[in-house]
C-alpha cells in the first residue's frame, strides 16, 4: 500500500468522523413562560432579546426570575424566548436539592408528573406545578436522523470525549424533527460529569 493510499483511507475515516458527530450543548437552569404568566411577572413589557440560541428562532432574554422552593433560593434564571403554550421551568438535580424539591425526569413538554414551584419577579409571583429536569436528548431533522441511522423518540447511547473523563451516557431521546439543528443536549450536572468545557463533540454508540 503505498503513501497515496493510505492518504485516501485516512481521509475517508476523517470524514466518517466527522459526519457522524454532534455537536454538545449545556443547558443551564432556566425558565419558559406562557402568555399569562409573562403577564403576571412582566406586566406591560416586552420580552427582549439577550441573545440567539442554537435552535431557530429561539433566544435567551433579558428578563430573569428568582426560583423559590421549600429549602432555597435561586436568583437570575433566564427565561427563554419566545413564549410558549405553558410555562416549564428546568432545573439540575443539583439546583433541585438546594431548592428542597424532587422534579421528575423526563422529556420538555411532560409536564404531568411536575412538581410545584414558585416564580418571582419584583412585580409578582405565580406558583405552579412545572418545575422538571429535562431528559438528555438528541435535536435532529429528519434527514440527520437518516444520516445518523436513527429514528424519532429512539432511545440511543452516546460518548462525550473529553480529557481525562470520556463518558458514555445511556438513555438519551433522540428528537427528530424538521427545523431542529443538530445538538445533544445535557445539563449542567452532566456536563460537569463528563468534563465538557469549550466546544465538544459527541458520537452516537452502541
Amino acid at each position: 500500500m503505498d503513501r497515496e493510499q493510505i492518504r485516501a483511507i485516512v481521509r475517508e475515516v476523517i470524514e466518517a468522523m466527522f459526519e457522524s458527530s454532534i455537536p454538545v450543548g449545556v443547558s443551564n437552569r432556566h425558565v419558559h413562560l406562557c402568555q399569562e404568566d409573562w403577564d403576571i411577572l412582566f406586566p406591560n413589557q416586552a420580552i427582549t432579546k439577550k441573545s440567539d440560541l442554537k435552535q431557530t428562532g429561539e433566544f435567551a432574554s433579558e428578563q430573569t426570575v428568582t426560583l423559590v422552593g421549600p429549602k432555597g433560593v435561586i436568583q437570575n434564571v433566564r427565561v427563554l424566548g419566545p413564549l410558549r403554550k405553558q410555562s416549564q421551568v428546568e432545573v439540575s438535580l443539583t439546583d433541585a436539592r438546594a431548592l428542597g424539591i424532587k422534579p421528575p425526569i423526563v422529556l420538555s413538554g411532560h409536564l404531568e408528573s411536575a412538581v410545584e414551584i414558585t416564580l418571582c419577579t419584583e412585580n409578582g409571583e405565580i406558583t405552579k406545578p412545572i418545575c422538571i429536569v429535562a431528559k438528555r436528548h438528541i435535536h435532529m431533522s429528519p434527514d440527520d436522523a437518516k444520516r445518523l441511522s436513527v429514528n424519532d423518540g429512539d432511545s440511543v447511547n452516546v460518548e462525550i470525549q473529553t480529557s481525562e473523563r470520556t463518558t458514555v451516557f445511556g438513555d438519551v431521546i433522540v428528537r427528530a424533527v424538521p427545523g431542529f439543528v443538530l445538538e445533544l443536549h445535557i445539563d449542567t450536572d452532566e456536563a460537569n460529569a463528563a468534563n465538557v468545557q469549550g466546544t465538544v463533540m459527541a458520537r452516537i454508540v452502541q
